[in-house]
């Protein structure tokens, strides 16, 4: 079977532990919902996503690549070629002049890891995202913001790997359809860029890196120290709110972008379709720019339910709403 052979070549650079075939993507997405991948592979460092990429590209087999699965929906048929997962968790901390600091983190790691980091380091200016679910590679690629702060408003500087030129394959391949290659050439690599603030074209939910050209390596961030208390107490304050004002059960965040002279929730609202439910998929009870995951659902339910709902708004207030979240698969 070409699932299996494929598997084989990519054991000789990466642990079988990290490899699975056939694999639910509900088991990695905050929704709980998703069709198989044929291959999904964690990551644990440059050299192995490099031989990967490499890999695919050899044998024509499309690749996906996510952090932890907070802000995707993958469809009830799951994702044909490699899902790879990144969790380069690396961190250092460099102080600079007038008490700032820089953070440079892995592109991996979860954010409330990060933020517990900054916490013991006493290292403030990061609290607004300490709630928001995902890793620091996810924030960045969509400008992810609380609190009226956004990451555009700390980050300095992005790795990231430039595939342009290197790996252009179709939206979808059959494995079973290739011929595996085994030879994987040294010299033919991507290219590795830094790109600062302004390079990274942050604008509201987004940036150069939702286009797929780039891979988020790593991140790094300007922040200062500050008491590491009032840092634990704005932490545990903004975080208290989240609790409060949004769902506890299975989704994606927020599932849809605000306008940019509405607040999409308000209009969701006042078309009374909070809990609104088709399947196992609800407009949240709660939060109105939430749907959920009551339990049952399957991406289909929840994308008919998004269907519904930009219908709805759209006949009642002549908005057209647009997703925050990602769907991906088929």
């Amino acid at each position: 079977m070409k699932i299996e052979e494929l598997c084989q070549i990519l054991t000789k650079e990466i642990s079988s532990e990290q490899i699975h075939m056939n694999e639910p993507m509900s088991r990695h997405t905050s929704f709980k919902v998703g069709g198989n991948a044929d291959i999904f592979i964690k990551v644990k460092n440059i050299d192995e996503l490099k031989y990967v990429i490499k890999i695919a590209k050899k044998n024509n087999v499309h690749m996906t690549i996510i952090g932890n699965g907070s802000n995707i929906l993958v469809k009830d048929k799951g994702i044909r070629g490699i899902v790879v997962k990144v969790e380069f968790e690396e961190m250092k901390i460099e102080p600079i002049q007038n008490n700032e600091v820089l953070v440079t983190v892995g592109a991996g790691m979860g954010i409330a890891k990060l933020a517990q980091e900054l916490q013991k380091n006493s290292i403030t200016g990061f609290e607004f995202a300490s709630g928001i679910p995902g890793t620091i590679g996810g924030a960045v690629k969509m400008n992810a913001g609380a609190y009226g702060k956004e990451m555009k408003d700390i980050v300095v500087s992005t790795k990231c790997m430039d595939l342009k030129r290197y790996y252009m394959l179709a939206e979808t391949t059959n494995i079973d359809d290739i011929e595996i290659t085994e030879i994987v050439e040294k010299s033919d690599e991507p290219e590795i860029l830094e790109l600062n603030n302004q390079e990274q074209e942050f604008t509201y939910r987004d940036s150069i890196f939702a286009d797929k050209r780039y891979v988020i390596l790593e991140t790094k961030l300007k922040l200062s120290y500050g008491n590491i208390e009032e840092i634990k107490n704005k932490m545990e304050e903004l975080n208290k709110s989240r609790r409060e004002k949004q769902p506890s059960m299975p989704s994606a965040g927020s599932t849809f972008k605000r306008g940019e002279d509405y607040i999409t929730a308000k209009l969701i609202d006042e078309c009374g379709l909070k809990g609104y439910t088709i399947g196992g998929a609800q407009v949240s009870e709660k939060h109105a720019g939430f749907i959920i995951n009551t339990g049952e659902a399957t991406a289909q339910d929840i994308l008919d339910l998004i269907a519904y709902v930009k219908k709805v708004v759209f006949e009642k207030k002549q908005k057209c709403i647009s997703l925050e979240i990602e769907v991906l698969g088929e």
